[in-house]
This record gives structure tokens, sequence and C-alpha cells, in this order.
């Protein structure tokens, strides 16, 4: 019978339990990076959970049948050492998740866990949370050998830890509740903070917000402005108040002109709840379709939406020429982007006329699709009111670089790569597919499908299957998305023989490795990250 209550029995449960907190904080890793991509949102992170296929929970489950049934074999066969047998039963649980750590260290990710103050933070109340359930449950399981007194149990008591993997989940969720008891407040002292320092600026600022072209068209009137111009942006993709709140507080606004803020919404009053932080001088909507759909329900709660950054607007809104006129009721003073003409593309890069005042401009550039071309004129004439001549803009456009991940192109052992792996919307599916047809060689594409279509999901991604056809090989990845890209294929006349379901990413590129060969060209369409 054991002695419950000691100092070394004490320091026997710290020691344990703190490396139970340890070794479930590492198996937490990977889930947290997609917590991290659900932008903190427990409800959108269970939603992933709960996706087809997705086995995230399962794979804890039998980590912990496996801990459970090793470590039981492992302190009968060391019964013989007494009250050290549990002791040395825990050194299964050790071998068994470190082999769950590394099996899910292969399993391809598309978005991984990056470490900022905020994951630190949570990180430090996961650990802290996991020490103290772990602490209880050692604990409770010394105090019932002290009270039962069986010797099978006392070797056995510590296999009952095998439950805390299955509980690993819930205990994240809960530090993620807790930890935002300081990061809401936090933050809103954050954006707060951001918006003072603005208005108290001279900065010009250009907001941008549409379905789809946000932060390529971000980058590339970034391109033409700082030109002549010293230009802040938000970062990459950041588009939320933290996103574009972070810009401001990192930087010394007074060595700028000019700010571009990248402006998403998923909701109502996300654009407006932006635009109080920075309210645009000049504004631009790149476009609108049912991308987001999911969350906004409706197509005209979309509009409604996008329509929201007009109000704030103070000089002019240049809005897209195909959405114009759902804007066209909107008290604002805009105008409608119509000043590329005569667009040609090839897998080289791009030409149009640019037009502003009466006076046209032949430019080149290197970016690809038919749809940069409309990105650029977007970007023109922001950067036009803004100030630009006409032939400082049009010397400006042949300088853009090719935009990380949205359709940038990558040379490889002659084999080209279309990287378009930041591309989820419908329209922008349609111009990168257009694109790869038009290279020489065999032309492959690989995509997960369309996300964040709501009720479109199936008809657009069927949309996008006949897409496909005609191409030399097409791979779909996963099984979320697929089953209507395959229909959409094989009922428009797609060859069944040059379409491939992977399960993964890293699945897709093996298969790769098999078939290409020097003069190819690969797509990879939305390399969505990975709470879809």
């Amino acid at each position: 019978m054991g002695v419950f209550i000691s100092v070394p029995k004490t320091i026997e449960c710290i020691i344990i339990a703190a490396a139970f907190a340890v070794m479930l904080c590492i198996s937490a890793y990977r889930q947290l990076g997609v917590l991290q991509s659900s932008g903190y949102s427990n409800s959108k992170y269970f939603k992933w959970l709960k996706k087809k296929g997705n086995l995230a929970y399962e794979r804890f489950v039998l980590l912990a049948m496996l801990c459970a049934l090793s470590s039981a074999v492992v302190g009968l066969c060391f019964s013989f050492t007494g009250e050290w047998a549990a002791v040395i039963s825990l050194s299964a649980f050790v071998l068994f998740f470190a082999l769950y750590v590394f099996a899910d260290s292969k399993i391809a990710l598309r978005s991984e866990t990056v470490f900022t103050p905020r994951l630190y933070r949570l990180y430090a109340i996961l650990f802290l949370v996991t020490a103290v359930i772990s602490y209880a449950f050692v604990t409770l399981l010394n105090f019932a050998d002290y009270v039962w007194g069986n010797k099978i149990f006392s070797y056995l008591r510590y296999c009952a830890l095998a439950l805390l993997p299955v509980l690993l989940i819930p205990l994240m969720l809960l530090s993620n509740c807790i930890a935002k008891i300081y990061e809401i407040p936090h933050n809103k002292k954050f954006v707060k903070r951001a918006k003072a320092k603005l208005a108290g600026s001279e900065i010009k600022v250009i907001a941008i917000t549409g379905s789809y072209g946000k932060t390529s068209t971000k980058f590339i009137l970034n391109s033409i402005l700082a030109s002549k111009y010293r230009v802040l942006i938000t970062p990459s993709s950041h588009n939320t108040p933290i996103g574009i709140a972070l810009a401001l507080n990192t930087h010394e606004l007074s060595d700028y002109d000019i700010f571009i803020a990248e402006m998403g919404a998923r909701h109502l009053g996300d654009i407006a709840e932006l635009c109080e932080i920075c309210p645009p001088d000049i504004s631009v909507i790149t476009g609108v379709c049912g991308q987001h759909i999911e969350t906004f329900l409706t197509f005209q709660n979309i509009v409604k939406a996008k329509g929201e950054i007009l109000s704030y607007t103070k000089e002019r809104a240049i809005i897209s020429d195909d959405c114009y006129d759902l804007f066209a009721e909107y008290p604002c003073a805009k105008s409608r982007c119509a000043c590329v003409s005569e667009v040609g593309s090839t897998c080289t890069g791009t030409e149009f006329t640019l037009t502003f005042d009466g006076r046209s401009k032949r430019v080149k550039t290197k970016l690809l699709g038919a749809h940069s071309a409309y990105n650029i004129g977007l970007a023109a004439e922001a950067a036009y009111i803004a100030g630009m001549s006409l032939d400082e803009i049009a010397e400006a456009v042949g300088g853009i670089d090719y935009i990380e991940h949205r359709l940038q192109p990558i040379v490889s052992n002659g084999v080209t790569i279309l990287d378009d792996g930041y591309n989820s919307n419908v329209k922008g599916a349609r111009a990168a597919i257009e694109v790869l047809k038009s290279f020489n060689g065999r032309k492959i594409a690989v995509t997960p499908g369309l996300v964040e279509l709501g009720v479109l999901e199936e008809k657009e991604n069927y949309e996008l299957g006949k897409n496909l056809v005609g191409l030399d090989l097409v791979i779909l990845v996963g099984d979320t998305l697929v089953t209507p890209v395959k229909r959409g294929y094989a009922e428009n006349g797609g060859d069944a023989g040059k379409i491939v379901l992977k399960s993964t990413l890293s699945d897709a590129q093996e298969e790769l490795k098999n078939y290409i060969r020097q003069g190819d060209a690969v797509l990879f369409l939305n390399d969505l990250p990975d709470v879809y």
C-alpha cells in the first residue's frame, strides 16, 4: 500500500504532471497552428475538426489507447520492482507521444504554426492548464492506490493517464477561452492606439477591399506609388483590425506619405470597423463575387459589406468596371475603372493600353493573365488620383514584380511552376487556368477546390472541374471539396485517366515527381489553409 501524503510522493506527482504537460503541449503544436489559422476562433476550429475525413481527434484517441495498453504491459512486466512499476510504466507514454509527434509532422499542413506573442501566451496558458489537470489526475490515482491498496492497481495506476491525450483538444480550447480574457481588451487598446496615431498624422490613406484581388492590387499599387512616394502597406494578406493596427503601431508615420490598407470582411460591419480605424482618402473596390457567402449568407450582404467603405471615403472611390453598377446608388464621389483596354496576354507577360483624361500609353508587365491588367488599372487610377502622371505610372508598371503565391511563375529544372496558392476565389481560378493553358508542353493542375462559397460551393467547384477539362493531368487534393470538381470534370468530357485523387499535398507532390518532365507547366491552385 503506497503512502499518499509525503514529500517524495508530492515531488513525484509534480514531476509527472510537468512531464505530461510538456508532452501534451508538444503534441498540440500542429493543432495550435490550425487554431491560429482559424483566427483563434474556437467555433471555426471546431467546425474544421468536424470536417469529413478529419482524423485529428481520432489520432489522439488512438494515442490514448496505445499508451494505456503498452503502459499496462510495462507495469506488469516490472511488477517485481514494487511501487516503481507504475513509474517505469510511464516510459510507454514517452515512446508513443514521441511516435505521435513524429507521425504528426509528416502530415502535410499548408498553414504552419507561426510563433507570435499571442501564441506564446496561449502556449503558456495551455502548459499551466495541462499541468494542473495532470497533477490532479496523478494525485487522485495515488489517493485511490492509498485507499484501495490493491497491488495490481498499484502497478497499473498510471495507465489511466492515457485519458489526457483524449482531453487535449478540449483543454486547448479551454486555454484559448482563458487567454481571451487578456487578449480581447489588449487588442482593443492596441487598435485604439493605432487609430489615434493615424488621426494625428498627415499621411494619406488608400483602402482596398473586394471579394478578390485585394492583396494583388495592394502590392501593385505599392510598386507604382513607391516610384514617387514613401509608402507604408499592411503586410502580407493582413486585412483585419489587428493587421492594420500592427502596421500603424510598428512604424513612424511621419516617415511615410501614403498608407495602403487592405480591408477584408466576412460579416456585415467588418469594413465599417476597419474604416473607423483608418478612414480612407481614396478607396478601391476590386470586384464582387460569391466569395465568403458562407458567412455573409447572401450576395446582397456581400455587396452591402463592400459598400460600407464608400460611406467613409473622403476624396474618391474607384470601382471595378464589372461591379460598378452594384454601387451606383451609393452617395459618394466615385468612378468606374475603365482605363484599361486592348489587353493581350501570353505565358511571358501582359500588354495593354492605359488611358487617363484622353491620353493613352501602351504598357507591358511581366505579371501573367488578362486579369492582372485590370488589377493594374485599379491601382493605376488610384495612383493617378494620388498625384502621379500617366508617364510616371506607365514607367512604374514595367517594374512591377511577381506577387508571391499569386500566379507567381517559378522555373525549376525546365519545369514552370505557377504558384497560385493564395487564390481561392472563382474568378481568379478561371484566370489561372487560362494562363496555364497558354503554356506550351504538358499542362498540369493541382487543387483542393474552392472554399467559403456556402450554398454556391458545389456549383462553383463543379464549374472548376469543367474548366480543368483539356489539361494533361489534374490532381485533386483531399476529399472535402473534390467530389463536385471531379463530377464537373467527368460530365464535361474530361478524360478519367487524366484525373488523380490524393489525400494530402505531399502525396500530390510525390505523384508529380513521377510524372513531370522538362517543358511541363504545373499550376498549384488554392493551396488551402488547414482550416478547410
